[in-house]
């Protein structure tokens, strides 16, 4: 199944080689015992090129520390899906693109809770044939479609998404990945289905961290996969705001999203020309 991922599918494999890293760890931040399996073999070769990147032999870093940022993202999300799962209004969360994430089986959810899972068919039949006899912990419903397929809002509908009652969207790992004007079209889509006070919580990285020249070994990396990165923004707010969201953005590093593991330091937001990764985090208004 793995050789029918394209190149921005495989991407999944990588960050489920950082969870299944993460999780061997002492100090780890979350446990996921589904993310070896999901890794399989290439989702360590494709991390081990991302460590020979970040981490060059007898040099010294420059680029940001992809396993303390995924550390730090995967459990900022955990808590914040958490969080708005303990809300008595919230029956429904999308995971868009749900990539080879395993928290609907590694983490306990409330019985009212209806857990949708959006991804490309490859996707999600790769996940299924590695995930195996495992169990989900909720009322789990997968939805086999692309995000600019005309049409995936009437089948995340048919999977019992209702777009009359609040829900919580999660977009990890997807916008730096896609052009701005499919960012702009995704987020007017999701707001168009999300009732006020739908909760929707993103990763996202700033203009300069596409275009600064000490980034380019990272960038070299995905562009060398066939996957680029393609969009970043300075104001994540005003472009969750445009589409009635008002929305928080929380850097690695700051508070609530550090867990003691950030390694550099976190410049103010008017200091220019420094490369920086958002946690947006908000709420339909």
């Amino acid at each position: 199944m793995t050789t029918s991922l394209d190149a921005v599918e495989r991407t999944a494999l990588l960050t489920a080689a950082l969870r299944a890293a993460e999780t061997q760890r002492p100090d780890r931040l979350y446990e996921d015992p589904h993310a070896a399996a999901l890794a399989g073999d290439i989702g360590p070769e494709l991390l081990a090129e991302v460590r020979t990147a970040t981490f060059p032999p007898g040099g010294t870093r420059t680029l940001p520390s992809t396993p303390d940022y995924n550390a730090i993202r995967t459990r900022f999300f955990d808590d914040y899906l958490q969080e708005a799962a303990q809300d008595p209004q919230t029956t429904q969360i999308v995971l868009a693109p749900a990539g080879m994430d395993s928290r609907a089986y590694r983490l306990d959810w409330p019985q009212r809770l209806r857990w949708f899972e959006v991804d490309r068919p490859a996707v999600l039949a790769h996940k299924d044939e590695r995930l195996g006899a495992a169990t989900p912990r909720t009322d789990h419903r997968k939805v086999a479609v692309d995000l600019t397929e005309p049409d995936w809002e009437d089948r995340l509908q048919a999977a019992g998404y209702d777009p009359e009652v609040p829900s919580t969207w999660l977009l990890e790992g997807l916008l730096y990945y896609i052009p701005e004007a499919d960012t702009h079209r995704i987020l007017r889509r999701i707001a168009a289905i999300s009732a006020p006070g739908s909760r929707i919580a993103a990763d996202i990285v700033n203009s300069a961290a596409l275009t600064l020249p000490h980034m380019r070994g990272l960038l070299d990396v995905f562009e060398g996969w066939g996957c680029p990165w393609l969009f970043g923004t300075d104001e994540p707010e005003a472009l969750f705001d445009a589409y009635g969201y008002q929305v928080r953005a929380t850097q690695p590093g700051e508070e609530g999203a550090d867990y003691g593991r950030w390694p550099d330091p976190v410049p103010p937001r008017e200091v220019r020309d420094v490369r920086r990764v958002f946690f947006v985090h908000g709420r339909r208004i």
